[in-house]
């Protein structure tokens, strides 16, 4: 028994070595790549600042483009719903007959007055999350409704908060797994604490940590455009993530285009493009620049124009498919700067797409047209054409040669993941600084919210840091920071294509990471992201460390400052949200359970007391009629 258990330490001894050796190799390995492109990246890096330098003097004179507080919340509470844009909270829109629109509001209103009892909205959330059929997607959607509802009263909005949260520590505490409080958001009280802190960050992203973000995105977008960008499989030749690494050589070339705009005076505005780039990329290129002082918003859409070619005395309209298109069987190939032989110092048109410009046999680039042909990936292809079936089988044949080339590819393709990181790491890092540096300015919601967190492990007698590391970093880097880093147009006005979202992923991803406190030893089967920032990754560990004890050692936030802090939020910008809607969109939930809130109430003696379920039904009695007709 003695041998056997000698045995087995000493063969668990070597495998933990073996894993050592190799950990350490293939971060040696790393640095190896690392150091072959420095200086590339200092070159990109220094080319990029120039870039983004006339970029900044334009952000400068137009300003970060921030967006007001109710498009800002707007897009963080409904944009994710099912509706996305077309959301009823987003549109404001309530077909109400204006015959009714005064008795419907005055219900409205009586409903408001009933969610502010402390003790009708509690056991509201209580019989609604008892329903089985009340859904995670649900929760969400009814906690942001419950957000905009209550705005005007942040501090009793807070006060629900809390006791929910308490409620919701106690069972995780009961169940001997509080580590496991505030992963997801599978309680109307996590999202709650979602949308509080996005409410409560807003001036702070204004203020302070938007310009790092918004740099950042900027410099991932310039990069990505330098290089191709294939418009049908949505791959970039620059990028951070392996699945969007575009990984054919494409020849090609960068040309500066002098482009005028009709009825837009007589200078020409030049714009860099590349000669393999789609006439609708280059269409955005062009509105990228000329329209480069207004909002994004206030752009016209890349369909909504044409885009016409003077080589000489004679002129071309230039679209993604025409006539001129190159076929080979069932395949064709989206035009570009180089299929209609564009070249450096050409002379192009910006024009709204007129009538005169759709030909009758309708083979040039309308809006629909485009739309449905790029829809058949099989048909229309642009850099690298997708495998068809007839390949496939030959491929397969030649399959053994092929893994022996992708392993020495993989490198290669590290390599240029390398250097893009190396030529975007100064914007990472002054992200990562201006949201994780506590001798910096630190919202009040912050460690008001932290403090009591430390305050309820000590009430539970939880001692272990861990737990309390979990708990911070799931309330607000994990729950705000990645979300706003993955969805900067949820901040900014600003159009975030998928070549450029692949990229913030993986920062976004390494962000995650870093708040974590467990060890991800590398090994030749781990991510590339955890590759591409394992020399990084401990720095920003202990940043994420000192930000939170930073904070534990700062003066308290009181409730008195904290409710001060909220009222001014309610007072600045409760009149820009559609609250009416909000009451409305609540409403049908009461609708829908009406009788197991009727009997809750009931059954509750401090609702009793307050005859809740009475004043619920004198509010049911006034809508009734109308609910049906909104």
């Amino acid at each position: 028994m003695i041998a056997i258990i000698v045995i087995s330490i000493i063969c668990y001894r070597r495998k933990s070595q073996q894993a050592e050796r190799e950990y350490e190799k293939i971060k040696s390995q790393l640095e190896g790549l690392e150091e072959s492109v420095r200086d590339r990246c200092k070159k990109e890096f220094t080319d990029l600042m120039i870039e983004m330098e006339d970029h900044t003097s334009d952000v400068n004179e137009a300003g970060i483009p921030v967006l007001d507080y109710k498009t800002y919340t707007d897009r963080v509470f409904f944009l994710p719903s099912k509706d996305g844009e077309k959301d009823v909270m987003i549109t404001g829109k309530l077909d109400i007959p204006e015959a009714r629109r005064q008795t419907v509001e005055q219900a409205l209103n009586q409903f408001s007055n009933l969610l502010n009892s402390k003790s009708f909205l509690i056991n509201f959330i209580h019989t609604l999350e008892n329903q089985r059929e009340f859904s995670a997607r649900a929760k969400v959607y009814f906690a942001s409704l419950l957000t905009v509802a209550l705005h005007g009263k942040l501090e009793y909005y807070t006060d629900i908060m809390r006791t929910l949260f308490l409620e919701l520590m106690e069972q995780y505490v009961v169940a001997k797994n509080p580590k496991l409080m505030l992963r997801r958001s599978e309680t109307v009280v996590e999202r709650m604490l979602s949308n509080w802190m996005s409410i409560c960050l807003y001036q702070y992203l204004k203020d302070n940590a938007g310009e790092p973000l918004y740099k950042l995105f900027k410099a991932i977008k310039h990069q990505v455009e330098k290089g191709p960008v294939d418009a049908v499989l949505k791959k970039a030749k620059y990028t951070l993530n392996d699945t969007g690494l575009l990984g054919d050589d494409v020849e090609y070339t960068q040309l500066t285009v002098n482009v005028y705009v009709q009825d837009g005076g007589t200078d020409s505005t030049p714009v860099k493009v590349l000669n393999c780039d789609t006439i609708s990329q280059v269409k955005e290129k062009i509105i990228d620049q000329v329209y480069r002082n207004l909002p994004c918003s206030q752009w016209p859409k890349a369909e909504s124009v044409a885009l016409e070619w003077r080589p000489g005395s004679t002129a071309q309209i230039l679209s993604d498919l025409d006539l001129t298109s190159q076929k080979d069987g069932r395949w064709k190939r989206i035009n570009t700067l180089m299929h209609y032989n564009v070249r450096d110092g050409a002379t192009l048109i910006l024009s709204k797409m007129g009538i005169s410009q759709q030909p009758e046999d309708n083979q040039q680039d309308v809006p629909g047209e485009r739309h449905a042909l790029l829809e058949d990936e099989n048909k229309v292809w642009h850099l690298v054409r997708p495998v068809d079936e007839i390949d496939e089988g030959k491929s397969k044949r030649g399959s053994v040669k092929e893994k022996e080339r992708t392993k020495a590819i993989t490198e290669i393709y590290l390599t240029r993941l390398l250097s893009v990181k190396g030529t975007l790491q100064q914007f990472v890092d002054n992200f990562f600084h201006s949201v994780l540096n506590s001798n910096h300015v630190v919202p009040p919601a912050v460690k008001y919210f932290f403090d009591f967190l430390d305050e309820q492990a000590e009430k539970h007698d939880i001692k272990d840091e861990d737990t309390i590391h979990i708990w911070k970093t799931n309330s607000l880097p994990l729950r705000f920071w990645v979300n706003i880093l993955k969805n900067p147009h949820f901040i900014f006005d600003v159009h975030v294509h998928e070549v450029v979202d692949a990229s913030l992923s993986v920062i976004a991803q390494t962000f995650m990471d870093a708040c974590t406190r467990t060890e991800h030893k590398l090994s030749r089967d781990s991510p590339s992201n955890k590759l591409l920032y394992a020399k990084e990754i401990s720095n920003y560990k202990k940043m994420v460390e000192d930000y939170y004890k930073g904070i534990r050692q700062m003066v308290p936030v009181s409730d008195q400052d904290m409710n001060t802090h909220l009222a001014e939020i309610s007072r600045a910008h409760t009149d820009s949200l559609n609250t009416l809607v909000a009451l409305h969109q609540l409403y049908q939930y009461t609708n829908k359970y009406y009788d197991e809130i009727i009997n809750a109430l009931e059954e509750d003696p401090a609702a009793q007391k307050m005859q809740l379920a009475f004043r619920l039904q004198q509010i049911a009695a006034a809508l009734e009629n109308k609910v049906t007709d909104l």
